[in-house]
């Protein structure tokens, strides 16, 4: 019987980069079959205090990135750019599952409990590596990833409930 560990809840994060790489080809396909400009895509938001397409894709990969180096207390790797094409994106994306994976399975088992603290706008904000993973950095790549899904529904292309999981 295998039993879960912080590694492979981990390797759960890159997946969903690649759920999102799905995603934005079928919207960057559907673009080119309706002869718009990506940067339409790319710039729409669901609401105008809400973030565009391209900064849900930035943020996803940040989280995913971010996250295995934060639960074993290891600096990340630096890249904050948000993408302007779907080529930058699709490279973004490859970019930060390459570095979440680049973090040993030593590094991160046995991290379950270990403390630290964010910088969260005013104030710090205090997890344990499953706190982290499970309360904030799973939750919010969901998000963004839910809501660049929608963002695309949205703008009418035919993205159904198994596009989310990857089209698989």
């Amino acid at each position: 019987m295998s039993q879960l560990s912080m590694y492979n809840a981990v390797d759960a994060l890159p997946r969903l980069l690649s759920n999102l790489e799905h995603i934005l080809k079928k919207g960057e396909a559907n673009a080119k079959d309706r002869e718009i400009d990506p940067q339409v895509f790319l710039n729409a938001r669901l609401a105008p205090d809400m973030y565009p397409l391209k900064k849900q894709v930035q943020i996803a990969a940040e989280l995913v990135k971010n996250a295995p180096y934060r639960i074993a207390g290891i600096e990340a790797p630096n890249y904050d750019t948000t993408p302007e094409t779907f080529e930058e994106a699709y490279e973004l994306i490859t970019r930060a599952k390459k570095d979440c994976k680049a973090v040993s399975e030593a590094d991160l088992n046995g991290k379950e409990g270990r403390k630290f603290s964010l910088k969260m706008g005013p104030r710090d904000v205090d997890f344990t590596g499953i706190t982290y993973l499970s309360g904030f950095s799973l939750p919010n790549v969901h998000f963004h990833v839910t809501t660049a899904y929608n963002i695309l529904r949205h703008n009418g292309v035919p993205l159904g409930k198994f596009d989310y999981f990857g089209g698989s």
